[in-house]
């Protein structure tokens, strides 16, 4: 190209880019055609995002005269591989500048592994994860197994979140006897965040909801519900809400539910280690809560999995923790006494013939009650005390004690626990249920943990199903069966949790030929319905206790043929 025809690059900047012909020169065979022009440029339109540098998202640590005795203790250090996790947005965040914020943030062990915050123990590699996944998100459901730390996971992205300026004002509901344990875990993992419980008489309650200067609040559900009309009618807005135990809410339509969903949030997390217990409803009940019309209970199977999979995130221990001691299952088939016996087979006969003669006047109650008594009779016989199941776990609790080991043995009910208390009397047993007063409950553990004379504990499934760290205990056994496979697995996982000193041997008591083996045989199948929504296995649509699989129990005909059953008053 010719010299004087070389394109001008210097141009006024804010001028509109234009292109100018000044010569076109016709081409012969030899030549070809040049475009003699001048290009003035304008200035480049410039976007601008401005990130949080990390040196304000981690604020300096407070003085040692500020902060609790525990924060100065070293981090124990674990030997995990080097781990990168990057905090990744949500599948609905649209924003480029948004997505951008979370692709430009160092890995989070480099925001966590610094002096700027100090924990007890440097967490694992899924629990990374797990904070990962929780800080983008404003609609979350955390569903770890019981044991893998999802307090821990939960404090440590709020605690990040506040100091990064996006959360002000948060709210974490639990069941009363968790308020004690999640002060302790915020006093652990955050102790530099000022943290409330909400209790006292109602003046008090109203004077602590209107505190702006402490940044968590932590209240019960039965209180939340008491004070419905000093959160909502007085306008409380939160950034933050979050559902501990969040199976609470599974039922859309009690009072509870109603109103944690009024509850006026930015953002909205579900912890729970059953989202599912009985069916797919109980999903959709929280995920009214956290993000109303995600799904519902007309969608299929496969349509749930995939409107939940950016929200939910659930990982199991054999999973995540190859290196935690494993969980031995034993099944207990023990034969009724003969004195067990005898009442359990008149106890049987009796009651289905009673409620043959209801005919189609029987409801799902009356059969309860005739599942409950049988139930009780494969624990003790009535008039004689006669017990196949104490027999064993004495024999058991002999060798559990003579290795210097402890134990926690469950059952549905508190008289049951008074009788074995009295047959395991020569182990010291203490006892935690529905009847010990929550002041009381601490202690008991901390004489459970501490006295090495204290070798079993005998718990209820509903006061110690939940909430509590026992992991220094090596026995677990269920005196009796519940009615879902959830609960004794939360149950279960007092013990076997992160921490655990070794092993864990689970003994599940089942007196064959009864009503216990026919329930054992459903609860079993009734596993698999976490798989059908939580994993991409397939398994069968119907797996509850349903009606009908409680009136199969028994074989109930009348005069006219199988009874159908009609529902309780």
């Amino acid at each position: 190209m010719n010299p004087e025809n070389e394109i001008d690059w210097q141009a006024q900047l804010d001028s509109p880019v234009f292109i100018e012909a000044r010569e076109l020169q016709v081409p012969d065979a030899e030549t070809p055609a040049t475009i003699s022009a001048t290009i003035k440029s304008r200035r480049p339109k410039t976007f601008s995002y401005y990130f949080t540098p990390q040196e304000q998202l981690l604020k300096p640590k407070r003085l040692a005269a500020d902060r609790p005795a525990i924060a100065k203790q070293p981090a124990k250090k674990r030997e995990h591989p080097k781990q990168h996790t990057r905090i990744k947005p949500p599948g609905d965040v649209i924003k480029l500048g948004d997505r951008l914020f979370y692709l430009l943030q160092p890995p989070l062990e480099s925001l966590l592994g610094g002096n700027t915050l100090e924990f007890p123990f440097e967490p694992f590699p899924y629990q990374y994860s797990g904070i990962s996944f929780l800080f983008p998100r404003n609609h979350a459901v955390l569903a770890d197994e019981m044991g893998l730390g999802k307090t821990m996971q939960c404090i440590t992205t709020i605690r990040m979140l506040i100091r990064s300026g996006q959360l002000n004002q948060v709210l974490l509901i639990c069941p009363k006897p968790l308020v004690t344990n999640w002060q302790r875990e915020f006093e652990t993992w955050a102790p530099e965040i000022p943290v409330i419980a909400v209790n006292g008489n109602q003046a008090n309650r109203s004077w602590l909801w209107q505190r702006d200067q402490t940044s968590v609040k932590i209240a019960n559900y039965e209180l939340l519900t008491r004070d419905e009309h000093l959160l909502i009618d007085n306008g409380l807005s939160f950034d933050l809400v979050v559902l501990d135990e969040a199976q609470r809410i599974k039922n859309s339509n009690n009072s509870t539910s109603k109103v944690v969903k009024k509850l006026d949030r930015k953002r909205s997390w579900a912890l729970t280690g059953t989202p599912i217990e009985n069916s797919v409803d109980d999903l959709v009940g929280i995920f009214d809560f956290v993000s109303p019309g995600v799904v519902s209970s007309h969608m299929t199977t496969s349509h749930i999995r995939d409107e939940v999979q950016d929200f939910i995130l659930r990982r199991t221990k054999d999973k995540v923790m190859t290196d935690m001691p494993p969980r031995l299952m034993r099944d207990a088939e023990l034969d009724l006494s003969p004195e067990q016996w005898d009442s359990y087979t008149s106890a049987e006969k009796d009651g289905v013939l009673r409620l043959n003669d209801m005919g189609d006047e029987i409801t799902i109650k009356h059969v309860f009650e005739l599942v409950l008594r049988l139930k009780q009779i494969c624990n003790f016989d009535p008039s004689t005390g006669a017990s196949s199941k104490m027999e064993r776990l004495q024999a058991d609790m002999e060798e559990v004690a003579a290795s210097g080991q402890k134990a926690i043995v469950f059952s549905q009910w508190v008289d049951a626990i008074v009788d074995i208390d009295k047959k395991l009397e020569r182990f010291n047993p203490l006892q935690y249920h529905g009847r010990i007063p929550s002041k009381k409950r601490d202690g008991i553990l901390d004489e459970f943990k501490n006295n090495p004379d204290r070798s079993v504990l005998l718990m209820s499934y509903g006061a110690g199903s939940v909430g509590l760290n026992l992991q220094f205990c090596r026995y677990v056994f269920l005196f009796d069966r519940w009615w879902n496979p959830a609960v004794e697995d939360q149950a279960i996982n007092r013990a076997h949790r992160i921490g655990a000193a070794g092993s864990v041997t689970v003994t599940r008591m089942i007196m064959a030929n009864t009503i216990e083996q026919r329930i054992h045989d459903i609860l079993e199948a009734k596993r698999q319905l976490f798989n059908e929504i939580l994993s991409d296995s397939e398994a069968p649509r119907q797996l509850g206790l349903t009606q009908d699989e409680i009136f199969g129990l028994f074989d109930l005909r009348s005069s006219t043929g199988k009874i159908k059953p009609k529902k309780a008053a």
